[in-house]
């Protein structure tokens, strides 16, 4: 198999259905259960699952699936995996259910340890991002759509909403510029801000697991830019035996 073998338009395809399932429970009231790791989890997370792995398995029946909502796979098995798709149904569930449209639908295509494909949709916001192998996109536009060339008089920074660690927050203090102009997003699209340019360093010195950044790592890479390990500054690689990120930084 390679690359090429596996269609962009139709993992957008997919994407865009999902957000309309999603946008239906999203614009109603809506049940919140919590997980075992006290995370939230809605009818919404479980109705998209179902119909992304539901799509894949038809598209794409040979490719295995990584999903937060699925029973997880043994690392025996998986890290023979050449290919395998790496999703997460929504990501930023807090932000869902506090309903500032800050939520993504994630859907990657991974070759061995590094995210491929990408395809990362807010359906709140109406934005697409996406990553084909080579370019990355948002809504259409190729990018990087900014550029900042002057990072040591002014440096963009972005940082978790729902999850800004003290260690993140000393990172961002100490970051050698004259003016740190800091903002705060929910979910993926932090990654994908710093994709398209409006944000220069995005810093994650907190846990976050595969799914949560596979997809729109993709559009990082593909853009040119790269998520680097903390400890290492080596690519965040993917396919572990724990499926939890270092922490890492996206520049």
């Amino acid at each position: 198999m390679k690359i090429k073998d596996v269609d962009i338009e139709l993992l957008k395809d997919i994407a865009l259905k999902a957000g309309e399932v999603i946008m239906e429970i999203y614009k109603k009231d809506f049940g919140v259960e919590y997980k075992d790791d006290s995370s939230p989890l809605t009818q919404a997370d479980l109705k998209s699952n179902e119909l992304i792995c539901n799509e894949l398995n038809k598209l794409y029946p040979y490719i295995p699936i990584i999903s937060e909502e699925n029973k997880q796979i043994p690392y025996e098995i998986r890290k023979k995996w050449e290919y395998y798709f790496c999703i997460d149904p929504i990501d930023g569930t807090k932000e869902f259910i506090k309903k500032n449209g800050e939520f993504t639908i994630n859907i990657a295509l991974v070759h061995k340890d590094t995210p491929v494909l990408g395809v990362v949709y807010a359906p709140a916001l109406n934005e697409l991002y996406w990553a084909d192998g080579i370019s990355s996109y948002r809504n259409g536009q190729k990018l990087p759509l900014h550029i900042n060339n002057n990072t040591k008089e002014k440096l963009f920074v972005v940082a978790s909403k729902s999850h800004l660690s003290s260690e993140t927050q000393e990172f961002i203090d100490a970051l050698n510029t004259k003016q740190i102009k800091q903002v705060s997003k929910g979910s993926s699209l932090k990654l994908c801000m710093v994709a398209e340019g409006v944000a220069d360093i995005y810093p994650r010195l907190a846990p976050t697991m595969e799914w949560d950044t596979a997809a729109a790592d993709a559009v990082v890479r593909c853009s040119g830019k790269m998520t680097y390990q903390y400890e290492n500054d080596k690519p965040v690689v993917y396919n572990k035996e724990n499926l939890l990120n270092p922490w890492f930084v996206v520049r």
